[in-house]
């Protein structure tokens, strides 16, 4: 079967290629799947790169890339209660390719007709999901999302207007192809064109009232400036570092705020849903799935458009999400 693999550690522009690689086997508790549509995430960069711990370590030769996908069941070992035709959604290994053998405790059921290329990135929603949650922003207050183009930040925007709070989008410069105030940011926060200082300009958007949180997927030095914007007992959640810097914060900065600063590790990233997760996957997967969810696409490639597909995530988040289609 065909799939985009690496046999070295590098930049994924560098070490990905297309490949054929011998058909999963399955053993008891797994699933064969027949891929369908597998999201592009920067975790999936982050893997490629070697950054993640044990056991998110990729294998050569021929390691598949992406850990998000959906796929059709097409087999089951013994020991399995989902049945074939069944659609999945999973986060697990070796997504970017035609066919995935995955343990059933990874996988997701999904209604029959769920559009697949949602399907494929349940991994996004599922975050904005937790990141909202665990920033403590109730009704009425503010919360800033750095990379507002990012698929993630415009899911956390929608689910914040749903629940009547204020977002802040910032980004790197303005661009047209995505309205963010239409996705449900209150204000954006142009710093290619800013003419004042961060904190000024917060203040001034949330009416001297600062920030209650923050989700920040990039770090550096505005990050630090963003941390002096926060109300008393504002939070901030650290969910990527696409800065290459480091942001700075003397002990008063923290002391004098009761700021607390968390790391959002995906909740299935070390171990696969439980029983008590049910309830809530089934309101994310049908929030999800609704027309008025808007889901930006920037475009749904087959696997040998592995190029394209990966150059337009790297650089350029405000097309929309890149997708495989199988």
């Amino acid at each position: 079967m065909k799939a985009v693999v690496f046999d070295a550690i590098g930049s994924p522009q560098d070490v990905l290629y297309l490949g054929d690689v011998p058909m999963p086997r399955i053993g008891d508790g797994e699933v064969l799947l027949r891929m369908v549509s597998a999201s592009i995430n920067p975790g999936d960069f982050l893997f490629i790169q070697n950054l993640y711990p044990e056991p998110k370590k990729p294998h050569f030769p021929r390691q598949i890339a992406g850990n998000h996908g959906a796929g059709i069941v097409e087999a089951v070992g013994a020991n399995v209660g989902l049945k074939p035709g069944t659609l999945v959604a999973f986060s697990y290994y070796d997504s970017w390719a035609e066919y995935a053998a995955v343990p059933a405790a990874w996988l997701i059921p999904l209604p029959a007709g769920y559009p697949v290329e949602r399907a494929g990135q349940m991994v996004n929603p599922i975050t904005a999901w937790d990141l909202l949650a665990d920033s403590r922003v109730q009704p009425g207050q503010w919360l800033a999302v750095t990379a507002g183009y990012s698929s993630v930040s415009t899911m956390v925007m929608q689910f914040a207007q749903r629940r009547g709070i204020n977002v802040i989008a910032l980004v790197r410069r303005s661009r047209d192809r995505l309205d963010l105030k239409g996705l449900g940011a209150t204000a954006i926060l142009d710093l290619s064109g800013l003419k004042v200082g961060i904190r000024e300009a917060v203040m001034d958007m949330t009416g001297g009232a600062g920030l209650n949180g923050i989700i920040d997927n990039v770090g550096g030095p505005v990050s630090g400036e963003l941390i002096r914007t926060l109300a008393m007992g504002g939070q901030m959640i650290i969910n990527g570092g696409m800065s290459t810097e480091r942001f700075e914060l003397h002990n008063f900065d923290v002391l004098l705020s009761g700021l607390e600063i968390r790391a959002n590790i995906y909740r299935y990233f070390f171990s696969p849903p439980v029983e008590a997760d049910r309830p809530v996957l089934r309101e994310i997967v049908d929030i999800f799935g609704q027309p008025d969810f808007h889901v930006p696409v920037g475009g749904i490639h087959p696997l040998a458009e592995f190029e394209l597909a990966v150059t337009n995530s790297l650089d350029r988040a405000d097309l929309g999400k890149q997708i495989f289609g199988m």
